[in-house]
């Protein structure tokens, strides 16, 4: 196990390697060999693994969820390298936690011709998260009425091998877990964002602008807290599909003053 786990660390001894716009590039080892060792360390822990394919919105989801759980300071390979051990599973999700000082460490370390630029770049960066959520969590939600359909299905059938009934039950768990993860990693980029902000607001001081980040983190918070209940939308207090008419349109405009003593 141990000389696994070196052969595995050094295999993937950088984070995914991305293209334009970082997006995630195909590769062998990050696509297909580390996954697969993902699944016997998994079942070392004894976690969850199915073997079903993966749906078309199963692969959409774990791509758009990418660009949320990578570290946001995209030049943080150590950071990145832990997430992407995650990712596959070869480490467990709460061994690939990143620091949240580690964005203002590397953002403290880049050159800008002005200082308020660091608070324009967090808004931008909280901002962008904030546009990628929706999209993730509108498949999300759709994963979820999928993963309910497999179940009605699995429990509706009188002959279901052991191998179908795990693996249904491993890919509802897993698609689930990822969701949570999603939502896990959007409030750790809170976290480092307002940490950055509070750090250089005493560093670099600059009224408007840190305005201006604080308040596109709480824009953040806001669609953040969309998956933290499942991406599900739901109205703590519902009101009714029909309304009421209104009685000032049962002949109410053809009532008289009350007549005066």
């Amino acid at each position: 196990m141990a000389g696994l786990g070196l052969a595995l660390l050094g295999l993937s001894a950088c984070s995914r390697p991305t293209g334009d716009f970082d997006r995630a590039r195909p590769s062998v080892t990050h696509d297909v060999l580390m996954p697969e060792a993902g699944k016997l360390v998994a079942r070392l822990r004894e976690e969850p693994v199915s073997e079903f394919i993966l749906t078309d919105d199963e692969k959409l989801l774990r791509d758009l969820g990418w660009g949320l759980i990578r570290p946001p300071a995209t030049q943080d390979w150590i950071g990145g390298t832990k997430v992407e051990l995650t990712r596959t599973r070869l480490l467990p999700e709460k061994e690939g936690l990143v620091p949240v000082t580690l964005y203002t460490v590397f953002l403290g370390s880049e050159t800008f011709r002005s200082s308020n630029v660091r608070f324009d770049r967090i808004a931008a960066d909280a901002r962008g998260d904030a546009t990628l959520v929706p999209p993730f969590c509108a498949v999300a939600t759709r994963v979820a009425e999928a993963d309910l359909e497999r179940l009605r299905a699995l429990s509706s059938r009188d002959l279901v091998t052991t191998e179908t009934y795990a693996g249904a039950n491993a890919r509802v768990w897993e698609n689930r877990a990822y969701t949570d993860w999603v939502a896990q990693a959007l409030r750790f980029r809170i976290q480092a964002y307002q940490t950055a902000v509070d750090h250089f607001e005493i560093e670099t001081p600059s009224g408007n602008r840190v305005w201006e980040a604080n308040r596109a983190i709480k824009e953040l918070e806001t669609v953040v807290r969309l998956t933290e209940k499942g991406c599900q939308d739901t109205n703590r207090f519902p009101t009714a599909q029909q309304t009421d008419r209104s009685r000032i349109y049962g002949n109410w405009g053809l009532e008289r003053p009350a007549p005066q003593k």
